[in-house]
């Protein structure tokens, strides 16, 4: 039984682990080398993540300075870049590509936080499938007569306080966030 309520549990870390993945490549008015994780570079053929190519520097609050391992990629960084989709406009002297982030208009930072909370309620819901499909398996051994009924409740009472506790982080780390975009 501990291995269902491990594996549920290792899961919904994972789930976890994910949404902080991808709240953090959502942008802020402040820069951040983390927004460009999901950076691809046409490294000679192969999509390679910008980070593997490059080094990501913050020089100040709102500029990022990109310096490529190899100078001939600078206009392929670019083209990432831009085709990332993040609104930022990349611009190179040939050794470094420089790009200042502009600040966000109010209306830009409801977008964002909506986003927010959209990838936030994919993990609740995540975390609730977790739920079910472990409560459907201890179902399924109770019914086997591998477990007691009262054995059922205790493990399904488990089960739902992990998921509760996980679902309060993850409402702690969407505040956070949206704390983040609203102030940045």
């Amino acid at each position: 039984m501990s291995d269902i309520q491990d594996s549920a549990s290792n899961r919904m870390k994972k789930s976890i682990a994910n949404l902080q993945e991808e709240l953090n490549a959502i942008r802020t008015g402040r820069a951040s080398a983390a927004i460009f994780d999901k950076v691809r570079v046409n490294y000679y053929g192969t999509p390679t993540p910008l980070n593997q190519v490059s080094t990501i520097s913050i020089p100040e609050a709102r500029s990022v300075l990109i310096q490529p391992f190899d100078k001939t990629l600078i206009s392929e960084i670019e083209k990432g870049i831009q085709t990332a989709d993040l609104g930022l406009n990349p611009s190179n002297d040939g050794k470094v590509v420089r790009i200042s982030i502009p600040a966000l208009t109010a209306d830009r930072r409801k977008e964002l936080v909506k986003q927010a909370k959209n990838i936030a309620e994919q993990s609740r819901i995540a975390i609730r499938n977790i739920r079910r499909d472990a409560n459907d398996e201890l179902k399924k051994q109770e019914k086997n007569s591998e477990i007691t009924e009262d054995q059922l409740k205790v493990f399904e009472e488990h089960i739902q306080k992990s998921t509760d506790n996980y679902i309060a982080e993850i409402n702690k780390i969407l505040e956070a966030k949206e704390k983040d975009i609203l102030e940045g």
